[in-house]
């Protein structure tokens, strides 16, 4: 049998298969779309074309969009699948958990396996990767190409928390002429300012501190970050697929 765990996000959906010893096997990643239910019915068609019938093994749905999974046993929180996620993935704890996702941004504390304690920033997209995917388009790059090219600038700050007022300051500085590194770093400074503010009502200096979700290969945002919190921030490939990860071992429970 295989244990399935599914994460439809806010903006990207991912999928995770671990065999009955607990072993990663197969790892799917793909844009939620407006359809949250269809994007899971197209995950259980591509898992059909690899001979995996989603109703026939365990599965458990977790994120913005769990409740549309059709197929699911069950849902539960992201919190609880991140934490379990991570554990997995990175395996010393206890440790502070900075998910940054597309919606939110969640600051983590995990410890013998469960959850201790969680923070979450959803009353704005500041601090979260729709935030700085409009920055970035906003610049004309892509996300990648703005995490390094923030690290060539610096002494440009954005004032605004709110994704539309700091999309014009952006537009202001272009027009102003300003450097385009700069306004990048300003950009990723805002985010990891904002990041900053929630990890330190929780983290522990003493505790290590990983990243997960789509940032997570981002190693220029890495380092920013790290700064930023005076503690080495780490990562792996793997860390996009924590929710789905946790989903699936929460699965194996069943």
């Amino acid at each position: 049998m295989n244990y399935i765990g599914i994460d439809i996000g806010s903006s990207s959906s991912k999928l995770a298969i671990l065999n009955e010893k607990g072993e990663l096997i197969t790892t799917i990643l793909r844009p939620t779309g407006w359809d949250s239910i269809g994007t899971a019915n197209d995950l259980a068609a591509e898992l059909a074309k690899q001979n995996i019938d989603v109703n026939s093994d365990m599965v458990v749905a977790t994120g913005y969009g769990r409740n549309a999974v059709p197929y699911a046993n069950k849902s539960i929180t992201e919190i609880s699948c991140h934490g379990q996620g991570a554990t997995y993935i990175f395996g010393q704890e206890p440790a502070t958990v900075i998910d940054i996702g597309g919606q939110d941004s969640k600051i983590i504390l995990i410890g013998n396996g469960k959850v201790r304690d969680f923070i979450m920033n959803d009353k704005c997209s500041a601090g979260t990767g729709r935030f700085l995917e409009i920055m970035a388009n906003t610049l004309g790059i892509n996300i990648a190409q703005l995490c390094d090219l923030a690290m060539e600038g610096g002494g440009v700050h954005i004032s605004s928390m709110c994704t539309v007022f700091a999309e014009s300051e952006v537009i202001s500085l272009i027009g102003n002429g300003t450097n385009k590194a700069d306004i990048a770093y300003a950009i990723i400074d805002s985010i990891v300012d904002k990041i900053y503010s929630q990890a330190t009502k929780l983290m522990k200096n003493d505790e290590p501190v990983y990243l997960t979700g789509g940032l997570c290969e981002q190693n220029s945002f890495l380092s920013a970050l790290s700064t930023r919190l005076g503690n080495e921030v780490k990562s792996d490939p793997r860390a996009r697929y924590a929710g789905a990860i946790g989903a699936a071992l929460f699965a194996m429970k069943l």
